[in-house]
């Protein structure tokens, strides 16, 4: 069995410059965990896999295609493969999100 704790899983760069670290990457699937300060956001971008959002804390918006709502801790957000999607903190407190992209990507994301 194999156990991945958030806290000890290695932070991932990216073009988000945001807190990021990669939970499970195999070809049928990858899970990153996000955490979002306060005033922080992704930047827009369309991605070649489905894609779906687990909010664990907080109140992050989420835009999808051309609609962005605030989201509640324990909901989940899908954003089908290439349409624009994002995740906005927009709240006075910490926003974590569990994002999975299936299968894992292997053409490059696109930002807008």
């Amino acid at each position: 069995m194999k156990i991945v704790e958030v806290k000890q899983a290695q932070l991932t760069e990216n073009p988000h410059k945001i807190e990021s670290r990669k939970l499970y990457d195999a070809d049928s699937a990858q899970v990153m965990h996000i955490s979002l300060q306060p005033g922080q956001a992704l930047k827009p971008h369309i991605t070649p896999v489905d894609v779906f959002f687990y909010v664990l804390e907080g109140t992050p918006h989420v835009l999808v295609g051309e609609e962005k709502i605030q989201v509640n801790a324990d909901s989940l957000v899908e954003s089908p493969k290439d349409i624009v999607h994002c995740l906005y903190n927009e709240s006075d407190t910490l926003a974590r999100i569990l994002v999975v992209k299936a299968p894992k990507p292997t053409a490059q994301t696109k930002f807008v």
